[in-house]
């Protein structure tokens, strides 16, 4: 619950004491009015803001200086602004004009007689968003997450929450208290909404500046409008996302979009696998492509020179079979051997090359035949797939698919078909599915089982479960299930309007998970009403008011206002491995990896009923790592679930699950530079609430 804690003591304390409290880093803003899109200038990039006490009882001053780096203030006396009093006059506010009002201070050396300037009285500017048309208004109370205390504090104790029309399926949210804005910005999945049902809240986040730290607003309503400001809220996301009006969604498709934002908090005991010391934690083993000569014969070392040292790790293949990983990184592919739970550099494949002997980048790897061959796509031809021989280390064959239809994805005929001497294989374009056929003269596509589609769908990720069962997404958002490739779909599940990145099954085929940019989704697709109840939905159809609820897992708002960059997942995957149950789900976005506990998940799904009966309660239900660069890509090490396979840009990482910890200030922003402290608005409403998130 909110919890008001008086920080009037903390900021008033000191009478001797000139500078009451200070935000010792952020950035000085000029914002003109007029703009729904807050037009913005940057004054100072470093700015220091600091409220002070004037030789006059009762009155302050609130300063802003820029902050200068070691040797920069040097240049401080060419720089300093010299304006004069007609210069400062022309940037107060004027009603007719609407000119904005700026307060500047200069950072030049103050003298020791010099007099305390007089206290400055700013005028109240106008709403600059008054002729804005408002969609849906609600009352609300505004708090802002404060990393430095981990709480959220409030701003205002009532504001008009509104959400406001930008032109044709363009929706900002507006937060203002009487005439003065606090927010604006537009409704997208950028902002990584999250409602808290149990305390009626909507929390989100605003970044003001790419490399910043973002900031996580909260909006807590009184019940009676909260269920009401949800609905039109994800209505206008929809819409948005979706470029159509919400109304001509058919009902079924309408209660899906509406249950997939009701956001649910799990209360569960925490189990014995998530306790753990830090003295019981492996240490983590780096394999680096730069490093490789420590691993390498000394006719090895001479071909390093054509490493180029420039370019970036872009993908990883786990082996199943070989107990190997394959990074590809431009045109050059690294080994890792798998031993003892550390990772060891084997060799590298440089200059990968086809069949005439042109080197080229692969965008797209796919271990095959028992981890035998590598099955690569060439960006420059897309209607072939290449053969690797792994033992040799180079191409062996080009595998014309069609004349017509690009390849751009392929996967494997099922879940761990790597381990078999499985020829066949599943592509896809960007509306066709097919099955390809090495051994087949002629182009490979075996046109008895090609489903193509007259429109465009966009098709972006595709996996299969351990019995071959299929699983297509698109760019659009929406997910088809097959029984078999060649067929219609047996279910289509609705696009919330996000483009999904990957998609990944159990093995039985009973959970489904999406991966879109700032969240994942997680699906059952077990029926559980009607004819067909107990079937999965690749194999029967659901009936049309008992479509699956899907569930949205994502990071909490509070945690993202510690990072630097925005939520960006990688495509998250279950664990794999034969007779082996899938326990946790691994992604990753910047410079963070993170596993969520699915076991946790579908046992506390499979006993609820009536999710809107459910008391709500708390978890810290993922765990995170931070690294000093970008994570690429991640996956499970197949057979277990503890062992994590991570790309990062230049290294390769084999991370055990007991290094991944509970997301906290010191886990992801250990780096002091990273803490933003919240922004008090008004002195006022100067209150701490504890965070109930």
């Amino acid at each position: 619950m909110f919890v008001l804690k008086s920080l009037l003591g903390k900021m008033w304390g000191n009478p001797a004491n000139p500078e009451l409290i200070q935000i010792p880093a952020g950035q000085l803003y000029l914002v003109r009015p007029n703009s729904i899109k807050g037009s913005r200038e940057c004054i100072f990039p470093d700015a220091v803001a600091t409220i002070r006490r004037t030789g006059i009882e009762y009155q302050y001053q609130l300063v802003v200086t820029r902050a200068y780096d070691e040797g920069e203030e040097q240049l401080l006396d060419e720089d300093a602004e010299k304006a004069t009093d007609a210069e400062l006059e022309a940037l107060k506010f004027d009603e007719k004009t609407s000119r904005p009002i700026i307060s500047i201070t200069s950072p030049t050396k103050s003298c020791e007689n010099e007099p305390e300037p007089e206290p400055v009285t700013t005028p109240v500017a106008e709403d600059p968003f008054k002729d804005v048309p408002v969609l849906h208004r609600s009352k609300a109370e505004l708090y802002l997450f404060d990393t430095e205390t981990d709480v959220f504090v409030i701003q205002e104790k009532e504001v008009n929450a509104d959400l406001a029309s930008n032109g044709e399926y363009d929706t900002w949210i507006i937060v203002r208290h009487n005439s003065t804005p606090f927010i604006s910005a537009p409704i997208d999945a950028e902002m990584n909404p999250r409602f808290d049902m149990a305390n009626h809240a909507f929390m989100f986040t605003f970044r003001e500046t790419e490399g910043l730290p973002g900031m996580t607003w909260c909006l807590r309503f009184d019940e009676e409008v909260f269920g009401e400001w949800k609905d039109k809220f994800t209505i206008f996301m929809w819409e948005g996302k979706n470029r159509m009006n919400y109304a001509k969604a058919k009902a079924d498709e309408q209660r899906y979009i509406q249950e997939a934002y009701e956001d649910v908090e799990m209360a569960e005991p925490e189990d014995e696998e998530s306790r753990h010391d830090s003295e019981d934690e492996e240490e983590e083993n780096e394999a680096s492509f730069d490093e490789r000569e420590d691993y390498q014969s000394e006719s090895e070392e001479s071909e390093a020179g054509a490493f180029e040292r420039g370019s970036k790790n872009q993908q990883l293949a786990v082996g199943y079979k070989n107990d190997m990983s394959f990074v590809a990184r431009g045109d050059m592919i690294g080994v890792f051997a798998h031993q003892d739970d550390k990772l060891r550099f084997r060799t590298a494949i440089d200059r990968v090359k086809n069949m005439e002997g042109k080197s080229f980048s692969p965008r797209k790897m796919m271990l095959h035949n028992q981890d035998g061959n590598m099955l690569l796509l060439d960006p420059n031809n897309q209607n072939s797939v290449y053969r690797m021989d792994l033992e040799y280390g180079k191409v062996v064959d080009e595998w014309k698919v069609s004349d017509s239809v690009d390849v751009t994805n392929i996967i494997p005929d099922s879940k761990y078909a790597q381990m078999n001497p499985q020829q066949t294989f599943i592509g896809h374009s960007h509306n066709g599915l097919f099955r390809i056929d090495p051994r087949v003269s002629g182009n490979k596509l075996v046109e008895s089982q090609f489903k193509q589609y007259a429109t465009k769908n966009d098709f972006s990720a595709a996996t299969t479960t351990e019995s071959g069962r299929l699983a297509v997404a698109s760019n659009k958002g929406d997910i088809r299930l097959f029984d078999q490739i060649g067929k219609n779909a047996k279910t289509a599940l609705p696009a919330l309007g996000d483009p999904i990145i990957g998609v990944d099954v159990s093995a039985d085929g009973r959970w489904l998970v999406a991966t879109c940019k700032t969240y994942l989704l997680l699906i059952d697709t077990l029926i559980g009403d009607g004819r067909y109840k107990g079937s999965l939905g690749f194999d029967r159809s659901f009936p049309a008011d008992s479509k699956p609820i899907p569930r949205r897992l994502q990071l909490k708002p509070e945690h993202i206002a510690y990072m630097e960059d925005p939520v960006s997942f990688t495509p998250a995957r279950f664990n794999t491995g034969v007779n082996e149950a899938e326990k946790t789900i691994v992604t990753s976005t910047g410079k963070y990896v993170v596993i969520c506990k699915f076991v946790l998940f579908r046992a506390w799904l499979t006993q609820i009923g009536n999710f809107r009966r459910l008391k709500q309660g708390r978890i810290d239900d993922y765990q995170i790592k931070q690294y000093d660069s970008r994570v690429v890509a991640d996956n499970f090490k197949f057979g277990a679930d503890k062992n994590i396979i991570v790309a990062l840009e230049h290294n390769v990482v084999m991370a055990n699950k007991k290094e991944l910890a509970k997301p906290t200030r010191s886990s992801l922003a250990p780096r002091a530079s990273l803490s933003t402290p919240a922004r008090k608005i008004r002195q006022s409403h100067s209150d701490i609430v504890n965070s109930p998130y």
